[in-house]
């Protein structure tokens, strides 16, 4: 009998998956997409009436506020967005130091560790949005979706979470975080409505 071949070996949400590169039309790329691995990420659910302290702490902590709307609030080293009444992610640049910053909130909230469960991607380029287009059923139109701004939705069947960055030297900025095991799903979406445009992919720890 054949032995097949098992590996434990730690893998990225984009391993097997998007690889650095160049696909689609020649020329100048419309499309770049960055994938995004390694940072820690967490799901916040305040207690009962205990929104006021876990903000004060993350506050504190952290040196960002927690957004009352559906956005997204940068720091320095970790970012919150908003998902819901009282309820957050958690983005850590870094996982390291994540579970003892987890701990100390847990005193106010729900906390749950998503570090290994999201796929995550930043989508820029002059035809980001004529990509965005082709899935999203939302204006992303700039005068309606604001930098900062962030949605739960859905592409192709896939649940997101999006939000808009700061327009870069090359046009708007989107990210996009999907459930880790429908990282492949979404990438055969992204490669054949990216294509038009041509897209390069890069990795963000390279």
């Amino acid at each position: 009998m054949a032995e097949t071949a098992t590996s434990w070996l730690p893998r990225g949400a984009w391993a097997g998956v998007a690889e650095p590169g160049a696909f689609g039309a020649t020329g100048e790329a419309g499309i770049v997409a960055t994938l995004h691995d390694g940072f820690g990420l967490a799901t916040l659910i305040a207690g009962p009436g205990a929104a006021p302290a876990l903000s004060r702490l993350v506050e504190a902590r952290l040196g960002i506020a927690l957004p009352r709307t559906p956005r997204i609030v940068l720091g320095r080293g970790h970012d919150a967005i908003w998902t819901g009444p009282e309820q957050w992610w958690l983005r850590a640049a870094a996982r390291d130091g994540l579970l003892p910053l987890l701990d100390e909130l847990s005193a106010h909230a729900a906390v749950s560790d998503q570090s290994h469960a999201r796929a995550a991607l930043r989508l820029s380029g002059p035809r980001v949005r004529d990509l965005l287009a082709k899935g999203v059923m939302l204006d992303l139109h700039p005068a309606v979706f604001a930098v900062g701004d962030a949605a739960a939705t859905s592409i192709a069947h896939v649940g997101v979470q999006l939000w808009r960055l700061a327009d870069g030297p090359d046009g708007p900025v989107f990210e996009i975080m999907v459930p880790r095991s429908m990282a492949g799903s979404f990438w055969s979406w992204l490669a054949a409505s990216a294509g038009a445009f041509g897209c390069i992919v890069a990795d963000a720890a390279k």
